[in-house]
């Protein structure tokens, strides 16, 4: 049980930081800082958003995806070996936000 606790209070802190860190502003340029940074959803890796999608490659298609908050997290849970954003939160919708203006 305490091992469980000390887990759920890291994932909190982990994501209180992150908002502090950005200030909890929905933006384009705060989704940029985001898909740049190594440390991303305590991505437990070295590797950002921008590692495998520079320029916006492989994001072509993502203006209109309605599933873009899954396939976002399915990235930072599965190779960036993170957490889960919230898609109601500040971080997720300007991480979004800058996404989708890559693909267009």
């Amino acid at each position: 049980m305490k091992k469980i606790n000390l887990v759920i209070t890291t994932i909190i802190a982990g994501l209180f930081l992150t908002s502090m860190a950005y200030g909890g502003k929905i933006s384009i340029e705060y989704g940029e800082e985001m898909f740049n940074d190594k440390k991303l959803s305590s991505s437990a890796n070295e590797s950002s958003c921008n590692s495998c999608h520079a320029g916006g490659k492989g994001l072509e298609n993502t203006a209109g995806n309605s599933k873009l908050s899954k396939a976002i997290n399915a990235c930072l849970t599965g190779h960036m070996e993170g957490d889960k954003l919230d898609g109601r939160k500040a971080e997720m919708r300007s991480l979004k936000k800058y996404v989708q203006s890559l693909g267009k």
